[in-house]
């Protein structure tokens, strides 16, 4: 279970952009030299899941003025993905398919039985995590400007 200053665990992971060639292998090494914000959510197709990754989609470019790519991981096969992205109008970020849960539990983000937490983990330039937060309810979900102050907190 990493914190803040341990390695982030790789992983490679199918997953889908909604672009033509975005249905593709997606590798956490992938995005070395850049940082990465790691979004697990529980569920595609959730009430709570649909606005927070509309949340996150709306605000890309906060995310990406500073640099950061946005992962959205959940257990849902790439199928599943593709369709919630589709009924969504699309997410401006890859939904990646965690069907084994292994990246979960390398994150330490699984529940007591089996599913996923609601979490973010931001991950520097250099793969090392910087911030973490694991909710303990699925209810709420961390807002855009708190996840960017901290990727902005890598270049303080």
């Amino acid at each position: 279970m990493p914190k803040a200053g341990d390695p982030a665990p790789g992983f490679t992971l199918e997953g889908s952009d909604g672009t033509a060639g975005g249905r593709r292998s997606y590798s956490l090494d992938d995005y070395r030299g850049e940082p990465v914000v790691l979004v697990f959510y529980p569920a595609d197709n959730s009430p709570v899941c649909t606005v927070q990754l509309r949340s996150y989609s709306e605000d890309i470019a906060s995310f990406a003025d500073t640099g950061a790519q946005v992962l959205a991981i959940s257990p849902q096969s790439v199928d599943a993905h593709e369709a919630f992205a589709a009924e969504n109008g699309g997410f401006a970020f890859p939904l990646l398919a965690d069907t084994e849960k292994d990246v979960g539990r390398a994150y330490g983000i699984l529940g007591p039985i089996g599913f996923y937490r609601r979490s973010v983990f931001v991950i520097d330039r250099e793969g090392i995590v910087r911030w973490a937060h694991r909710a303990t309810a699925g209810l709420t979900f961390r807002p855009v400007d708190e996840i960017v102050a901290e990727v902005r907190a890598l270049d303080a």
